[in-house]
């Protein structure tokens, strides 16, 4: 595997899990919306992750039994919860219906806090290693001085 490749592979987790970071930083911030354009209340998101192979492999490379298992991460869907709504009683509510019932968003919170520290820590660890990959490579250039 040459550093290009490390990159590349690194580089999709990144965009990956900014994505799911932007997804949990949405849902928790609809949490209370009633109203949506579509109509009722917001529903929460999820992303959907899928290991795809790296793009841009030799054929060489192709040959070798340990490079046609490298798989990089792509966004592959952004699905809505099915969890049903949060009903609360409420008639002075704007949004209640003629029973004083108001539905509210399937977001939950915590789940959602979770998953940003999840992201973030995943997003933290791809640095990393994206920082480990450049200075391989700076080390490689130095050996030819």
């Amino acid at each position: 595997m040459d550093t290009l490749t490390a990159m590349q592979i690194s580089g999709s987790a990144l965009k990956a899990e900014r994505t799911r970071l932007n997804i949990a930083a949405m849902n928790l911030a609809n949490a209370n919306t009633t109203r949506t354009m579509e109509g009722g209340p917001y529903k929460a998101k999820s992303v959907v992750f899928a290991a795809t192979p790296v793009e841009g492999v030799s054929f060489q490379d192709a040959l070798n039994s340990t490079t046609e298992r490298l798989r990089k991460v792509e966004v592959v869907q952004i699905s809505e919860d099915k969890a049903p709504f949060k009903e609360v009683y409420d008639p002075t509510h704007p949004d209640a219906d003629a029973n004083g019932v108001v539905r509210f968003p399937n977001v939950n919170v915590a789940e959602q806090m979770v998953d940003m520290m999840s992201a973030k820590r995943a997003y933290e660890a791809n640095v990393t290693a994206l920082d480990a990959v450049k200075s391989m490579a700076l080390k490689a250039l130095e050996i030819g001085r």
